[in-house]
């Protein structure tokens, strides 16, 4: 077992790639406190897997709930190994000049806000504890422009840049951070986003999204992630992987 008895916080765990990294995560012998908004789901995927995996609801937009969930992997577990921000939310591929400020500030509240309140519980944590990996769901949008919308684009960019920060600032103590760029995959949140895509922007971005080699499996995404749990990449830190097939190497 590759993460035998670390313990592991994943957030968006209730379904798509948070649910596909707790599976896969737990079958490797990881410890985990699996976080999600949606209590249903929690209730209907993660409770059933039994093992040494704890379910709990919150919401990574509030700093409150950040702070519980590390809490809670502390008291049920005595320490924090891993970190996984996986949580997240589509804006409606809008451009700057069509975006709404509340699609803004989800977005922002979300993606990067979570992220940075759970990391910054975490870290003094796993510095004390000599050790730490933390593992941020980003995207291709991340890395350019023509994935997503302004929001989701500006977010999942300022997301790396934490993780680039956070790689840095900490790189002789012990804890690593890195991201996954994840290219197209069959989740909620994309089948959510589709419903309601901005159609003028979507007639600009769509020429790149033909390009696309296809849509990935969440399963896809979890073998990744625990090569970032692991101590087979116990020298990558500050890397921003690409899982999207080869979509931005065109």
């Amino acid at each position: 077992m590759r993460i035998k008895d670390k313990v592991v916080v994943i957030t968006g765990a209730g379904s798509g790639v948070g649910l596909a990294i707790t599976k896969r995560f737990l079958a490797e012998g990881a410890r985990i406190i699996a976080v999600d908004l949606n209590a249903r789901a929690l209730a209907d995927t993660v409770e059933p897997l039994g093992g040494a995996v704890v379910a709990i609801t919150g919401n990574v937009a509030e700093e409150a709930d950040c702070v519980a969930m590390i809490d809670r992997a502390i008291s049920e577990f005595g320490r924090i190994d891993v970190l996984v921000n996986n949580a997240g939310v589509m804006d409606r591929f809008a451009s700057v000049a069509d975006m709404d400020n509340a699609t803004w500030r989800r977005c922002m509240a979300v993606n990067v806000d979570g992220a940075m309140f759970a990391m910054r519980k975490a870290v003094p944590l796993m510095l004390a504890q000599g050790s730490g990996s933390i593992i941020n769901t980003a995207s291709t949008a991340g890395v350019g422009g023509a994935s997503a919308g302004a929001a989701y684009t500006a977010a999942k960019h300022a997301l790396i840049g934490l993780t680039r920060s956070t790689a840095y600032q900490y790189a002789r103590q012990g804890l690593r951070c890195n991201a996954l760029a994840l290219g197209g995959v069959e989740t909620n949140i994309m089948a959510e986003a589709s419903k309601n895509f901005d159609q003028r922007a979507m007639e600009r971005l769509g020429a790149y999204h033909l390009s696309s080699p296809g849509a990935m499996q969440p399963d896809d995404i979890a073998s990744v992630a625990l090569f970032l749990a692991s101590d087979d990449s116990i020298k990558v830190n500050g890397a921003i992987l690409p899982v999207d097939m080869g979509w931005r190497a065109a």
